[in-house]
C-alpha cells in the first residue's frame, strides 16, 4: 500500500513538473524536470539525505543551463506538488556543488 502511494506522489509530481511549458535554453523543461527525479525526496525535507544520482543530475544540469535548475525548482507547479522552494534550491549546496547558482541568481 505504502509504495502504490509512493508511486502515485512520485508520478503526480512528475506530471506537475514536466507540464510546465517552455524550454530552458536548448533543454526541454520537461526533460530537465524528469532528470530531477531522484531529487524529490530532497526538495521538501531539508533533512532528506541527496541522493548521489540526484547530484549527479543537479551538477549537470547546473553545466548546461543553470537557469532551467532555478526555473524547474522555483516553479509553481512545483510548489503546487509539495516541494519546498527553499529547500530545493539547497540541494546544490547540500551536494557539495561549487560554481552553483545562488541567492538572487536562482530565483
Amino acid at each position: 500500500m505504502a509504495s502504490k502511494m509512493t508511486f502515485y506522489y512520485v508520478t503526480l509530481v512528475l506530471y506537475l513538473l514536466i507540464s510546465e511549458p517552455g524550454e530552458c535554453g536548448r533543454t526541454p523543461i520537461r526533460s530537465a524536470a524528469a532528470s530531477l527525479s531522484p531529487c524529490l525526496s530532497a526538495a521538501g525535507n531539508a533533512r532528506a539525505t541527496v541522493p548521489p544520482t540526484c547530484c549527479t543530475k543537479v551538477n549537470g544540469l547546473i553545466k548546461t543551463a543553470p537557469r532551467c535548475l532555478c526555473t524547474v525548482l522555483l516553479s509553481p507547479l512545483a510548489k503546487q506538488a509539495g516541494i519546498k522552494p527553499a529547500i530545493a534550491i539547497t540541494i546544490p549546496k547540500r551536494c557539495n556543488i561549487r560554481n552553483r547558482p545562488v541567492g538572487k541568481k536562482c530565483g
